[in-house]
């Protein structure tokens, strides 16, 4: 890294030379949280670059907590990162749903077993449709057909156990599906969302719903974070590119969207930077573990 003064100006702001890219200066990040799919990881993939890697490490050398934020379990995130738990040792799993400081959950949202029964027998009447509560790592059908699960996330499918009621543990992690595109999707959670009140539901890709409790998601639960930590969101930074970024990208000021990113999390975040596939969070991690902020 190279750091100079622009003395073409009154002030005289330092700026800094990152990976061939020019930043400004003075951004004092406390926690950084970033979407894994398609923000880190690019589709196909199964872990993220060995810069991702190196970046995380670079913010945790820097004294920053860093870390997922990510609609799957925490125990799931490690392999991703290059099997290193320090690196999600912080971190939103289950959407937001479960909440992890320095390899502690702090909090975490459960689902209420008569909810998710009512959600259950309402999307039994509609065709296609189907409900999946995970217990740990085991997604459990409470509602609909493993074939029309296949058709809408054929990994959960493969390994789901039909039951014949909502399991009676913890449930943190649910999702609705249905084989519809992203505009369906919308029309199906906001029809849930009216119909089962105490839920709220978002769209993180084509053909899947999260499910949590209304008015919960990652934007919230980094108010849990910040209130640990003792940082206010002016010291957070977050990355995300899909529909379930947005209550994050839009809560927090410093929101990056990656290119190609959703157009809800695009009109979300407050900026914008190059693609998943260019490792674009990488390089923007070593920038504010720097203390620097893209140009």
């Amino acid at each position: 890294m190279v750091i100079y003064s622009c003395r073409g100006c009154g002030t005289h702001p330092k700026l800094a030379v990152v990976g061939g890219m020019t930043y400004r200066m003075g951004i004092d990040v406390k926690l950084i949280l970033t979407d894994i799919d398609g923000t880190i990881l690019p589709y196909g993939q199964r872990q993220v670059s060995k810069a991702c890697v190196e970046a995380f490490r670079t913010a945790i050398g820097a004294g920053i907590h860093i870390g997922p934020a990510s609609g799957r379990g925490q125990r799931w995130m490690a392999p991703l990162l290059g099997g290193d738990e320090v690196l999600c040792a912080t971190a939103l799993a289950s959407n937001g749903m479960e909440v992890y400081l320095d390899g502690e959950r702090i909090h975490a949202e459960v689902l209420d077993r008569g909810v998710l029964r009512r959600l259950a027998q309402v999307l039994r009447a509609i065709p296609g449709t189907g409900l999946v509560c995970f217990d740990d790592a085991t997604p459990l059908l409470v509602a609909g057909s493993q074939a029309d699960l296949a058709c809408c996330f054929a990994p959960y499918a493969k390994k789901s156990v039909p039951v014949d009621d909502v399991p009676d543990c913890e449930i943190v992690k649910a999702n609705v599906f249905f084989d519809g595109d992203i505009s369906q999707m919308h029309d199906l959670a906001d029809r849930l969302g009216r119909v089962v009140g105490a839920l709220s539901f978002d769209v993180p890709q084509a053909a899947w719903l999260n499910v949590m409790t209304r008015g919960w998601g990652k934007g919230p639960a980094i108010d849990v974070l910040c209130e640990r930590l003792g940082i206010d969101l002016t010291q957070v930074a977050v990355f995300g590119d899909g529909g379930n970024d947005v209550s994050m990208l839009s809560h927090v000021p410093l929101s990056f969207a990656v290119a190609g990113a959703s157009a809800d999390a695009l009109a979300a975040a407050h900026h914008r930077i190059g693609a998943c596939e260019d490792d674009a969070v990488a390089a923007a991690i070593e920038a504010l573990a720097a203390g620097a902020m893209p140009t």
